[in-house]
């Protein structure tokens, strides 16, 4: 697979996150199947490269939306449970 590569993962660094996490989004707990996008994305600093884990389409977007910011998640957070 060429997104693999393209982190500098194997095949089998890839089933060991996908063991680790219990084949669900790290984020949101979907499975595989139940992503939007199918397949997880390999979610990844993008200061450091390091790969952080594997995302469901919704929550990878989610949080390149949010520039990767946890001060801008908890904002989002605190504003969302205000209503």
């Amino acid at each position: 697979m060429a997104r693999l590569k393209l982190y500098g993962l194997t095949t089998e660094d890839y089933d060991a996150l996908y063991d680790r996490q219990g084949g669900r989004c790290a984020i949101c707990g979907c499975s595989e199947g139940e992503s939007i996008k199918g397949a997880f994305a390999i979610d990844h600093d993008h200061t450091t490269g390091r790969v952080r884990g594997l995302l469901c389409g919704l929550c990878n977007t989610a949080i390149g939306k949010l520039q990767d910011s946890p001060t801008l998640l908890r904002k989002a957070a605190t504003y969302l449970e205000g209503y």
